[in-house]
Order: C-alpha cells, then sequence, then structure tokens
C-alpha cells in the first residue's frame, strides 16, 4: 500500500487512476509520494518515508529540487500536458496586442447607455485599429512542447516563423514544421521579427535574456510575449523600451507590481495553464509517472534525476540506487551484489549532473544485510526495495 499527499487540488481524472493499492493521506508526512501545482515547498520540511514528488505542470520553481536529490526523492514534472494550453494563450496575447481589443471592449462599456452605440461606434471604431498577424514575422525562442505547437500553428496564421533553440530535441525536432526557419544565432530573431516570444527554462544562463542588450538589437515597434516565467525577462528595460518607443507592446502571463497598469503592457494573471484540459493532461501524467516509479522504479520525467526504465518486474527481486555520479560506484554496489549471492539480471545506470539512478533486477530477493551494506556506501543517498 502506497500513500499520497495532494498539496492542491488535483483533478479527478488523474487520482482516479490510483489503484485499490494507493491511499490519500491528510498528512504530507505520512506520504510515500506527493502531488503539487503552486504549493510553496521550499520551506517544507520533507518527511523521512517521502520517495516521490509530482509536479502536475512544467514549472518546478517552488520544489526543492537539491534538497530532494540529497534525500533520494524523485521529482516529476509534466513537461507538453499543457502545452496546447499556453499555446492557445500565446495567439490570444498576439491579437491583443496587433489590435486594440481591449480599447474596444472599454469603449462599449463606457457607452453602454449610449441609445446610438451602433451608430456611435462607426464613428470610434477607427480609434482602435490594428494590425493582422499574417503576413508578420514571430521569433520563437526555445522549441520544446509549447514552443514547437506555437512556431507550428503560426505558419497555419500565415506567419513567416524563425525558430532558435540549440538544445533542441530530435522529438521536437521531428515535429517542427519544415516551414519553420531554424536559427542559429538568437540575435537574427531580434533583429528580424516583429513578434517575439519566449519558451524557455528558467535557469541561470536564461534569467533576464531579454535585457537591455537584447533590445537594442530588436526592431521598433517589437511586440515581447511572455508566458515562460516572468525572471526571464528584465522588465525595468522592458518599460523603457516601450517609452522609447522600441517596444509596441510586452504581453506577460505574470502580473507583478513592476508591469500591471503600465502603458503598452498587457498583463494576465497566470493563465497559460488554467484550462480544464490542461489541468487534466497535468494529473494524468503525473500520476502515471508515480505509479510506474512506485510500483516498479522506472523515472520518467524527472528534472533532479535521471529518467531510467526496466518496464515491469519479471524478477524476484528489484532495487533502486540512488548516489553521486562519481567514478567507483557501480563497482562497489556490484560487488555487495556478490558477496551476498544474490545475481543480477538485469541492470541500468544512468546519470544526470551530479546524480546517479541504478536499477537492479535481481534473481532473488536483496537482503536485509545487503540493503545495509548498499547503504554504507559512501556515495548512496538512498536504497529502495522496490521489490
Amino acid at each position: 500500500m502506497f500513500n499520497y499527499h495532494n498539496l492542491n487540488p488535483i483533478s479527478a481524472k488523474g487520482l482516479d487512476l490510483f489503484t485499490t493499492n494507493y491511499k490519500q493521506v491528510d498528512d504530507a508526512n505520512d506520504a510515500d509520494a506527493i502531488l503539487v501545482r503552486s504549493a510553496k515547498m521550499h520551506d517544507m520540511e520533507l518527511p523521512e518515508k517521502l520517495v516521490a514528488v509530482a509536479r502536475a505542470g512544467a514549472g518546478v520553481n517552488n520544489i526543492p529540487l537539491q534538497k530532494c536529490a540529497e534525500k533520494g526523492i524523485v521529482v516529476f514534472n509534466t513537461p507538453g500536458a499543457n502545452a496546447n494550453g499556453v499555446k492557445e494563450l500565446v495567439f490570444a496575447g498576439m491579437l491583443l496586442a496587433s489590435r486594440d481589443i481591449i480599447g474596444g471592449y472599454n469603449w462599449t462599456i463606457a457607452n453602454k447607455d449610449d441609445a446610438d452605440i451602433s451608430k456611435s461606434m462607426e464613428k470610434a471604431k477607427k480609434n482602435f485599429a490594428g494590425n493582422e498577424i499574417a503576413g508578420k514575422k514571430l521569433g520563437v525562442i526555445g522549441l520544446g512542447a509549447i514552443g514547437v505547437k506555437v512556431a507550428n500553428a503560426a505558419t497555419h496564421m500565415g506567419m513567416e516563423v524563425y525558430g532558435y533553440d540549440p538544445y533542441i530535441s530530435v522529438n521536437a525536432a521531428w515535429n517542427l514544421s519544415r516551414s519553420v526557419k531554424h536559427i542559429s544565432d538568437v540575435e537574427d530573431i531580434y533583429k528580424e521579427c516583429d513578434f517575439i516570444t519566449v519558451h524557455v527554462p528558467l535557469l541561470d544562463s536564461t534569467r533576464e535574456m531579454i535585457n537591455r542588450d537584447a533590445i537594442e538589437k530588436m526592431k521598433k515597434g517589437v511586440v515581447i510575449l511572455n508566458f515562460a516565467r516572468d525572471l526571464l525577462v528584465d522588465e525595468k528595460a522592458v518599460l523603457d523600451g516601450i517609452s522609447s518607443g522600441k517596444i509596441k507592446k510586452y504581453v506577460s502571463d505574470f502580473a507583478n507590481p513592476t508591469t500591471v497598469g503600465q502603458e503598452g503592457v498587457i498583463t494576465l494573471p497566470h493563465l497559460g495553464a488554467s484550462t480544464e484540459e490542461a489541468e487534466d493532461n497535468c494529473a494524468v501524467m503525473a500520476v502515471q509517472q508515480v505509479m510506474d516509479y512506485m510500483e516498479n522504479g522506472n523515472i520518467k520525467n524527472s528534472v533532479n534525476y535521471p529518467n531510467c526504465d526496466l518496464g515491469i518486474c519479471q524478477t524476484a527481486g528489484r532495487v533502486a540506487i540512488f548516489h553521486k555520479n562519481t567514478k567507483g560506484v557501480i563497482a562497489k554496489y556490484t560487488t555487495i551484489m556478490g558477496d551476498a549471492g544474490i545475481n543480477i539480471a538485469d541492470m541500468n545506470n544512468k546519470t544526470k549532473g551530479d546524480w546517479a539512478y541504478a536499477l537492479l533486477d535481481l534473481d532473488a530477493p536483496i537482503t536485509e544485510e545487503a540493503v545495509k551494506a548498499l547503504e554504507n556506501i559512501e556515495e548512496v543517498v538512498r536504497v529502495r526495495v522496490v521489490k
């Protein structure tokens, strides 16, 4: 029996996938797995029995990844599950920035008591004239699940699309339309594009990547869209760019005191993944990943440990070993197995940055003595008996 705890409301479409081997508990301290959306976990005391955290969404800024890694807690996210919802909102942002839809709407509300509004609007509408997005150049920075969807859809909207991602995955490359121009230098996007949308993770290398230097290289009248993370953009520099006339509009899904109500800025309250479908998709993916990990030890879409898969366990035993990514560790734990007289039928060891994860299928159940010996290896941070 596995216990799980929800730090946020999680869609029933996901939770309903849990079998009778899983029990929802009210106290996180009793949980083997935690499911979370936006709740902050950095100040949370992580329970000793906790082995998995599943984020029903893509961003994991609310989760202490290093602390979890050091305790052998696998952190999952659900990349791509909310991609379509974000993609659609990006296009809404482009249209809001191109056509003065907000100004037009506000005019109708202000004139709602005008009995001749149908006549008045014919004179007023010229004040809200805008531009079409067809024929314009769109630069997509980051070609992950969301970026690829945005780029592909934009080609069908008649836009000329430039895509930039030096780390594009094979899967993303296969899914990218041949109509998208793959750019090797992000500065070409700054120089050429009428619209620029950012879809990269927040890392030290990407923090405030849209800064004063980048803005100086952009076309006059550029529209910048940020539906990824607010800290990817130096928003004070953006406001200066709007004041100077360099930037036409800044559309952000991250309302904050710097941007809300500012001239030329359209802010939304983090609506990108706020669709019923996206919440369902994220919950389903999160639960499926947790179940496969709890029952088989397989890891898919972890942000702090490597992906590792040995399928459904068909042998007498299976053990997972979490350890630092240093030389000689594999030799140490295989020696312990040999000394214990336990044959390793199959093994998969993967690394990710400073950490490594090993799954061992065994011809006999592992003994308590062997588990303790594995735990005593200096580089090992956790041993989990899967079967």
